[in-house]
């Protein structure tokens, strides 16, 4: 059996900001998770459908990884990316790293995964390894998983090798501090103009407030569009509200991040985009509680509701991101 020592398995709302808090801390740096997020410009929009899925996905954030390599490149750290197809060595890539006593990043398909509560396909769930023995590793996931958890070593291999969206080739990670860390501070502001940015600009009508309005469109007719409207729009508002995103589809994270920064820094635009959001997290939490509401009863009503308060958000969010954009 082997762990690496003095791991603080401190599980939170969001996947990835879980992982790379995990990873921070063991080496010195210990961040919120909102302010993990904020950093690596983690907050996004993107409405997703394809033929083979149930319902089309709103996403709340940028696409898996990205965090962390914003969040990397922000503060100067190492970050080492391993991916292979061999099994062999996707193992020997991990257990050398805790052999060598740091915990390493994993991105892998969450449904393989023994603990995990909801089984379904999601290539970019991200965890924290510290520990293997001959059968099982041990895991940090988020606290609504367990925080602290163990699965099946045979599990890990085929989560980790699992092929599809968002999927990554056995993709694990480390992270190391430079030897004089920046000032994670002074990066708080070049975090949210190129978060805003971003989100403003997005290329495409799917992206950014232009997907909000996109969605607004659309939603209402999620009932035809869903094969079984009972399981699947009930799910969709899971993934939206619960499903990792922290309350609000990502919102309340970014909503708590500003507040962080607007007691550090004392900026009214700050304030502004701290009280927009706080808005458009409860709005959100709306939108999915009325998706939940039209697959359980059928009535469509529910989702033309959503489709109004998610035209409300498009204007919401633009609002927050042009001023947060002038910062």
């Amino acid at each position: 059996m082997t762990f690496v020592k003095d791991v603080e398995a401190r599980g939170t709302h969001h996947c990835e900001t879980t992982a790379l808090g995990v990873l921070l801390r063991h080496e010195g740096l210990d961040l919120s998770e909102p302010m993990l997020f904020g950093l690596g410009s983690g907050l996004s929009f993107v409405y997703w459908d394809s033929k083979a899925m149930p319902v089309p996905f709103l996403g709340g954030r940028v696409k898996p990884f990205e965090l962390t390599r914003n969040l990397a490149a922000r503060l100067g750290l190492t970050l080492v990316t391993e991916e292979t197809t061999s099994p062999r060595k996707a193992w020997e890539n991990v257990a050398a790293s805790v052999d060598a006593g740091r915990p390493v990043g994993l991105q892998l398909d969450c449904y393989h995964l023994d603990y995990f509560r909801t089984k379904v396909h999601f290539g970019g769930h991200v965890v924290a390894m510290y520990g293997y023995d001959e059968h099982e590793v041990y895991l940090v996931d988020t606290g609504p998983q367990g925080g602290a958890v163990r699965t099946s070593r045979a599990g890990l291999a085929r989560a980790r090798a699992e092929r599809g969206p968002m999927t990554g080739r056995n993709r694990s990670f480390t992270i190391a501090l430079p030897e004089r860390p920046l000032s994670w501070q002074d990066q708080i502001i070049p975090a949210v103009r190129e978060c805003a940015g971003a989100f403003l600009a997005a290329p495409i009508a799917n992206l950014g407030y232009r997907g909000i309005e996109k969605a607004g469109r659309l939603v209402p007719g999620w009932l035809l569009r869903a094969a079984e409207p009972r399981r699947d729009l009930p799910q969709a508002a899971l993934l939206m509200e619960r499903g990792g995103t922290g309350g609000g589809l990502f919102r309340a994270l970014y909503r708590d991040f500003l507040d962080e920064c607007a007691s550090l820094i004392d900026d009214g635009r700050l304030r502004t985009g701290h009280r927009l959001y706080a808005e458009a997290a409860g709005l959100w939490t709306e939108v999915a509680t009325l998706i939940e509401k039209a697959g359980e009863s059928g009535d469509a009503g529910h989702l033309e509701q959503a489709g109004v308060i998610l035209h409300d958000l498009s204007r919401v969010e633009k609002d927050a991101m042009e001023v947060l954009r002038q910062l």
